[in-house]
């Protein structure tokens, strides 16, 4: 049980930051904001990454990242240990949020690619994709074991086809999966 709570909260920054791009096109005063990551540039008369891959994702996720790790050691801090702890936190946060939205426009590259057409699905890679590039982002400063990173697969590939599918129900998203 343990290796599941902690591969719940271990990957909790990536998991918010990967949900973030859909609510921030929500947002009013964001949603204009649709400048391309790959900024239009194409490759073979394809988009690198396609438009619905944006600035506003990567700075709003990678900032959600950040908030909810620094929330994270917030809630599990005996003590206060000054700025500076929750400063590492966040930043290591927002370093997981950078990694699932990378990891996201990564697979987005091969699934133009492969030409699947933007915000079709492409199953399961469209699960994965956040998940690898969290964990790779992270690695370098924390290492989970092998069974904490399963779990991470199993917890927030669930997780993922549940939110996506709320997410369509709330009108957050064009298509359940």
């Amino acid at each position: 049980m343990n290796h599941i709570i902690e591969a719940f909260w271990l990957f909790l920054p990536a998991g918010i930051a990967n949900m973030t791009p859909p609510l921030a096109n929500k947002i009013p005063f964001l949603k204009n904001w649709k400048t391309p990551l790959d900024f239009g540039f194409k490759w073979g008369g394809q988009s690198l990454f396609g438009n619905n891959k944006t600035w506003r994702g990567l700075v709003t996720g990678t900032a959600a990242g950040a908030i909810v790790a620094g929330l994270q050691y917030s809630l599990i801090s005996d003590h206060y240990n000054g700025f500076t702890t929750v400063a590492i936190s966040m930043i290591l946060g927002a370093i997981m949020g950078v990694g699932a939205l990378v990891g996201d426009a990564g697979e987005s590259f091969f699934k133009r690619r492969a030409g699947v057409k933007p915000g079709d699905s492409w199953f399961p890679f469209d699960q994965t994709d956040y998940i690898i590039g969290g964990l790779i982002a992270i690695y370098p400063f924390v290492k989970p074991g092998l069974a904490v990173i399963l779990w991470i697969f199993a917890i927030y590939f669930g997780l993922h086809l549940v939110v996506s599918y709320i997410g369509f129900r709330l009108g957050f998203k064009d298509k359940p999966i």
